[in-house]
């Protein structure tokens, strides 16, 4: 594991582009922003609030998850998020155009659902379908929290539905090389739920599922260990990112704990992992408490997203 880049703030969200670029979110700077393969960071649009999870849509624009923003904390040289800011924005899906007229350009597509406002999507996935699902794991404050929800939504800002409530903490969010299942990760309990996925939007009842929506636990996670964002390698697997532990857990289709990867410098906020590809054994997780980008070589094959860049 190397790293590709160093002060990064609070990185997440991490996408492989063609070019062998990264795309991802700095949380505590408020952008996204483009890592270049020698390293150098640019900022592709200031997104304000808290960007997080992020993905290539149909449109070839990004789709950005936006929590609203944190407290910020910093501790023996860790960048830590806190609760609900006295700035924040409220949870939004964004919209940046990443090239031609107008790159750099965002719209705020989604704030609410059913007269409900998002509080703070976390995670984001498309399916083959166009559609995308993400997270809302809420916000934190001094003596409450929200309950979060796992939500379906279209692009073009005409659709967007709560498929799964109630969730505690809700962050990573994932789905089966088939498409045929859905994976959310949830971050304080340490838990990874999973549905089945009967068509776009709609979640049906596993056999033997106990948790909300009829979902299946994929894994309960011992000790003291919470999770963050995830995604899907060639196998199948659900590469979970586990942040105190600071590794990449790699959980097999039946939920086995198969191995856990850390980062060479520990760091309790790793949060996220990407692939550059099905063709690719390439793959990069965000540090984010230490700011910092890391490739390795996966043991094994990457997995093709819906849409790229």
């Amino acid at each position: 594991m190397r790293p590709v880049t160093t002060g990064l703030q609070f990185p997440e969200g991490p996408i492989a582009l063609r070019d062998g670029s990264v795309l991802l979110v700095e949380i505590k700077r408020g952008t996204l922003s483009r890592v270049a393969p020698d390293g150098r960071v640019s900022v592709v649009a200031e997104l304000g609030g808290g960007p997080n999870g992020a993905a290539i849509g149909p449109d070839g624009a990004a789709y950005v998850c936006n929590n609203g923003g944190f407290e910020w904390h910093e501790r023996n040289g860790i960048t830590a998020p806190g609760r609900q800011p006295a700035d924040y924005i409220g949870g939004r899906i964004q919209r940046v155009v990443l090239d031609g007229p107008g790159a750099g350009t965002v719209t705020d597509l989604y704030t609410s659902c059913d007269g409900r406002p998002l509080r703070g999507p976390n995670d984001i996935v498309f399916d083959a379908d166009g559609g995308f699902w993400f997270t809302d794991l809420g916000k934190a404050r001094a003596r409450e929290s929200d309950t979060g929800a796992l939500y379906y939504a279209r692009p073009d800002g005409s659709s967007i539905t709560e498929v799964v409530h109630p969730l505690v903490q809700p962050n990573g969010v994932g789905l089966s090389p088939d498409g045929s299942r859905v994976y959310v990760a949830e971050t304080g309990p340490g838990r990874v739920w999973c549905w089945d996925v009967p068509g776009p939007g709609r979640v049906q009842p596993a056999e033997g599922g106990v948790g909300a929506g009829g979902a299946r636990l994929l894994h309960g996670f011992a000790g003291y260990q919470m999770l963050d964002s995830l995604a899907v390698d060639g196998d199948g697997n659900v590469c979970v990112a586990t942040l105190v532990t600071g590794a990449v857990s790699v959980l097999a289709p039946d939920g086995t704990l198969l191995r856990q990867v850390p980062v060479p410098e520990p760091d309790p906020f790793v949060t996220n992992i990407c692939f550059a590809g099905a063709d690719s054994n390439t793959a990069y997780v965000t540090s984010s408490g230490r700011g910092v980008l890391y490739a390795l070589e996966w043991a094994g094959a990457g997995l093709d997203l819906a849409f790229t860049a």
